[in-house]
């Protein structure tokens, strides 16, 4: 697989990239690097989604962790944003999440996080890299009562759940509210989650069979939920990913509410009742130029960072921020998580809908979104390398910059988690920056391909 860690974990085709003995030795090398030589036995949490995959591969890391003497207490299916609470609650030493989050079940994925709850920093990731890749360090085998043990956590849902509603002040009585679990993990948790919280829920993909995780569904496929709120007249709409890390909405006209939507009303209200820190937000070099004009309207800082909830986290913690997120729907609430929660997101949302007696359409017509226009270009690893040196490519993206003539912008990237590129082009008119981003796109497919 090449380096190991994308910019959001491990991830690539079970058993095919991301096979059992690679788990294993990703579990062993972790446990080596994440824990005090002095813990004995240290403490180790993993959770999984729905993926056929994924009981596979915890299988091979629960017996990498356990050779190298962890304590192994599986969590069963919970969302990506329960493992990272859990490890505080549970004091644990580290958590891992077995997940591909929004990709297809043919792909898993390992995210791991610190005692603290937090994503690894790259210093920590590339120090399991070179044992694993490299062998840099070699594993201690301990023997008779040195092995590490396994064990099952009983009350995760009911723990993750009680922690998500002591986030929100008001009830969401008389709502009602269509649930897209994406066949992931948020089906353990969200309906139980907003019934409690006083809404009626209306679920949609929430029978996981191994397979149909993200298939036609979830936050990656929104028409169906987009159909749904409106053909029930239902308040609101909210999806989930795989591993529920990630909401985007539907208004009850059956409108798509993005990521960028979601973070211009939650820091909007939060800026009302004086708890946007430094009244500041963070999105990433994606985020619509609709949500820069938004902050400057409202008297809100916005800072950009490179692509992935990693980064937003890094810039936060960073400027002492307590509110940021992606485009995407991973949004982080950090005065109540981590990392970016997709449920704590969708009952935050809920919550002002509620309490200011509006409709989520008029909510969102806070910001106007400008145009942007998204072209995926299948490339090998290899064209991921070669993108920051052909200058065909190159010249391409300037034409285009140069035709929008200061009104937008053109962003082209690898992604972080797939064998693509990205090419992204904002600006006034859809139709012409379609135009200009399928040319760049062609050119990226020509050389890179």
């Amino acid at each position: 697989m090449g380096r190991l860690f994308g910019t959001d974990g491990v991830r690539g085709i079970a058993n095919s990239e991301l096979t059992c003995e690679m788990a294993m030795n990703i579990g062993r090398a972790a446990a080596m690097v994440l824990t005090d030589s002095n813990h004995r036995h240290p403490k180790i949490l993993i959770g999984k989604d729905t993926r056929i995959s994924s009981d596979m591969l915890e299988n091979a890391l629960t017996a990498g962790l356990c050779s190298v003497g962890a304590n192994v207490v599986q969590l069963g299916v919970v969302p990506t944003p329960a493992v990272a609470y859990l490890v505080g609650k549970y004091k644990a030493d580290a958590g891992v999440m077995l997940t591909a989050s929004h990709n297809p079940c043919e792909f898993n994925g390992i995210k791991i996080f610190s005692g603290d709850g937090y994503k690894l920093p790259d210093a920590l990731e590339e120090q399991i890299e070179a044992i694993v890749l490299d062998h840099a360090q070699k594993p201690s085998c301990p023997t008779g009562g040195d092995v590490g043990s396994v064990s099952s956590a009983q009350n995760t849902v009911r723990d993750y759940v009680d922690h998500i509603k002591s986030t929100v002040a008001f009830s969401l009585d008389g709502m009602n509210i269509g649930i897209d679990c994406a066949n992931g993990a948020a089906c353990r948790t969200a309906e139980k989650l907003f019934t409690e919280l006083g809404a009626t829920c209306h679920m949609l993909s929430d029978n996981p069979n191994g397979v149909n995780v993200n298939d036609n569904c979830g936050s990656t496929h929104m028409e169906n939920l987009m159909s749904f709120v409106k053909e029930n007249k239902l308040d609101a709409g909210i999806a989930f990913d795989g591993d529920a890390d990630r909401c985007l909405a539907v208004d009850e006209k059956g409108q798509l509410v993005d990521g960028d939507f979601l973070m211009a009303i939650c820091a909007a209200d939060m800026k009302s009742r004086g708890k946007l820190n430094k009244n500041a937000a963070v999105g990433t070099i994606m985020t619509n130029m609709g949500f820069n004009r938004f902050c400057e309207d409202n008297g809100i800082k916005f800072a950009a960072t490179k692509v992935g909830d990693r980064y937003v986290l890094e810039e936060m913690l960073l400027e002492g921020y307590n509110f940021g997120g992606e485009q995407s729907g991973h949004i982080i609430f950090l005065d109540f998580a981590t990392t970016g929660d997709g449920e704590l997101t969708a009952a935050q949302l809920m919550s002002i809908v509620h309490r200011r007696g509006a409709k989520l359409s008029s909510l969102a017509t806070l910001m106007t979104r400008y145009p942007q226009v998204m072209v995926n270009v299948d490339v090998s690893a290899e064209g991921k390398l070669r993108f920051y040196t052909d200058d065909k490519v190159k010249e391409a993206i300037e034409k285009a910059k140069l035709k929008l003539a200061g009104k937008g912008r053109v962003l082209v990237r690898p992604s972080g988690t797939e064998p693509l590129l990205r090419v992204m082009i904002e600006g006034e008119d859809t139709e012409y920056i379609s135009v200009l981003a399928n040319s760049v796109a062609d050119v990226v497919r020509e050389r890179l391909s």
